[in-house]
């Protein structure tokens, strides 16, 4: 049975918001970062819906721990 496009995005977002909500991860960013990155893989080609939300996953944890990391001044040592 095909699955139209708009529901391959829904089924993926609802997964992977649902597993970061549970484990408490899900915060204001999640659902747009989540749409976006899985639209975005959408238009590549990729239909698993549970590969989607995986990736979608891992990418908004990655995006969450650059945006938690403070840089280091160049001139902190001298």
């Amino acid at each position: 049975m095909e699955v139209s496009l708009s529901q391959l995005l829904e089924e993926s977002v609802d997964i992977a918001w649902v597993y970061l909500q549970r484990t408490g991860e899900a915060d204001n960013d999640a659902a747009r970062y989540l749409t976006d990155t899985v639209e975005v893989m959408i238009r590549r080609g990729q239909r698993n819906r549970m590969f989607l939300a995986n990736m979608a996953i891992i990418k908004y944890r990655t995006f969450k721990e650059k945006e938690n990391i403070i840089p280091m001044r160049q001139n902190a040592w001298a």
